[in-house]
């Protein structure tokens, strides 16, 4: 790259003398387009925001962790490393940290300090920020209190700048998996001098300040994002992509024929019902790996009738798990029967469903007796909406259940719409029966029981509330012996499986399609490839 963009500015040099001669003129044009390396990515979602504090999904994580920094980052396996903390000091205890920030800018060039990272705790917990992801943060001494109205003094909240360079977060009791979470977008500093200037306008392109390996360039909805190499960034000399363009297209046989025209480098995601021809035509470029994540139907625990039990165990009795995985995905999907994936750290054996390793016709006598129990049959038949977002696979999954559960006498309607209306009717509560996935923010397993409990507000989307669930997730948090602290949680979990307010389907796979083109690119347990390790041949 050196050598081109040395070989560039000779070029345009000449073109300055020598404008009048069309064939070098055309030369220094495509010479400067081909010293511009352009990633562009099949992301799969359109960003409801790109303020780190307004968004929840994956496809957003992936804009947003190229454009800012947190304290401690994702590297190239995926692994936490040091951020825009180039080191820090844990207390015996494990209840204090503390940060010292690396020397760098924003990219307007204001230098990044630890009163922006003050400034941003303090923000997202406010609870008129009503920022939804809040709740990630509750580890924080006070955050919980704070963000829910409890206490009122922010002064309290155990996150203080002592310095431009020191900072200090205070925790309500030791969180074996806090450095790991500080990699999540909810701990991203946001530049308070932005911020305040331009109000709800700050992340326009025209306003917007980064800390990251990228800027952004332009984002028009529905169509793309663009980030551009940002020349502030600390280690710019490392980062060898200029321009990155995201492309929220879900129509994932539409992204396929994309890819292979050469029109997109990395899709993120891809058709299950394609497995075999990709594996045939396209087997080095098609990325399968293990996910640490769930598939799962949440239940909307407070609309009749699913406030019944006997009902969300009945319909979750009578989902074929093994066949939606052998023979409807058929890319390495593990049947799910419990919230958290097996093999999360510093839990051990999932607290499964007690009717795991029942035989399935079994297993649907038992669900109509369940559902006759409720009151449901030939005259009083359940009737109710399936809602998923935008995919084939999802589609394929809920029509695959919606006839499972059509053996139970159940009359089910799909209802399908793109990802961002579908998130935002599931955090409001506007569903019966819908799809969620969860990718874990950090490995362990609080991160996936944590959305069950009453405290998780949007997050828990069927409003599941269960008194016991709530103390031994709140007593689990404070217990520092990972051992207790994971048999806690299983009761919780054990609890949960018994209640069903999810339906878990399957534990996912990441499923890409990369370029052979692109280099750098590693498997990783939680998906996420940063654009900054990156390159292309």
């Amino acid at each position: 790259m050196q050598r081109l963009a040395h070989l560039w500015n000779r070029l345009d040099y000449s073109c300055g003398m020598l404008r009048l001669v069309p064939l070098l003129a055309l030369v220094c044009v495509t010479t400067s387009i081909q010293a511009q390396t352009e990633l562009r990515i099949a992301n799969l979602g359109e960003p409801a925001s790109l303020d780190p504090h307004y968004v929840s999904g994956v496809w957003e994580n992936r804009i947003i962790g190229d454009l800012f920094l947190g304290l401690t980052t994702e590297g190239p396996d995926g692994k936490p490393v040091a951020g825009a903390a180039e080191e820090w000091a844990v207390s015996d205890d494990g209840t204090v940290y503390t940060f010292l920030i690396r020397d760098h800018v924003w990219s307007d060039g204001t230098p990044v300090t630890a009163g922006d990272f003050e400034y941003a705790f303090r923000r997202i917990l406010r609870p008129e920020t009503a920022a939804e992801y809040a709740s990630l943060l509750y580890p924080i001494k006070n955050a919980e209190a704070l963000n829910t109205g409890q206490m009122t003094d922010m002064d309290q909240l155990g996150v203080k700048a002592l310095d431009d360079r020191t900072l200090v977060i205070t925790l309500e009791a030791s969180t074996p998996y806090f450095l790991a979470q500080l990699t999540h977008y909810t701990a991203f500093p946001v530049p308070r001098h932005r911020v305040e200037q331009y109000g709800n306008d700050w992340t326009k392109p025209a306003n917007i300040a980064s800390n990251g390996a990228y800027v952004l360039d332009e984002w028009l909805p529905s169509t793309h994002t663009v980030l551009l190499k940002n020349p502030k960034f600390y280690a710019a000399d490392t980062v060898a992509i200029d321009r990155v363009v995201f492309y929220p297209g879900e129509d994932r046989a539409a992204v396929q024929k994309r890819f292979r025209a050469g029109e997109i480098d990395i899709a993120m995601d891809f058709a299950s019902d394609q497995i075999e021809w990709l594996r045939k035509n396209l087997p080095e470029q098609t990325r399968i790996a293990p996910y640490l994540g769930v598939y799962y139907y949440p239940v909307n625990t407070a609309k009749p009738p699913f406030d019944d039990v006997r009902v969300r165990q009945a319909l979750s009795m009578a989902i074929n798990r093994e066949a939606l995985t052998d023979k409807v995905l058929k890319t390495g999907e593990v049947p799910a029967y419990s919230l958290v994936p097996p093999g999360t750290n510093n839990y051990g054996e999932p607290a499964y469903v007690g009717w795991m390793g029942v035989p399935y016709e079994a297993r649907l006598a038992q669900a109509r007796s369940l559902l006759a129990e409720a009151g449901f049959g030939p005259d009083n038949p359940l009737e109710f909406t399936l809602s998923y977002n935008t995919s084939e696979n999802h589609k394929r999954i809920a029509i695959a259940v919606a006839s499972m559960w059509k053996q139970l006498g159940a009359r089910v309607e799909l209802f399908n719409t793109e990802v961002k209306v579908h998130y935002d009717k599931l955090k409001q509560g506007d569903f019966d029966v819908a799809r969620a996935g969860w990718i874990a923010d950090y490995n362990d397993p609080q991160n996936f029981l944590y959305l069950l409990q009453s405290s998780s507000g949007p997050l828990n989307y069927g409003r599941y509330a269960n008194p016991e669930y709530d103390a031994l997730m709140e007593q689990a948090s404070a217990t520092t012996d990972l051992t207790k602290r994971a048999g806690l949680m299983a009761q919780a979990e054990s609890l949960a499986m018994r209640d069903q307010p999810v339906i878990p389907i399957y534990y996912y796979v990441s499923k890409n399609l990369v370029s052979n083109a692109v280099q750098g690119w590693q498997d990783t347990i939680n998906d996420i490839h940063r654009s900054r390790y990156l390159s292309l041949k």
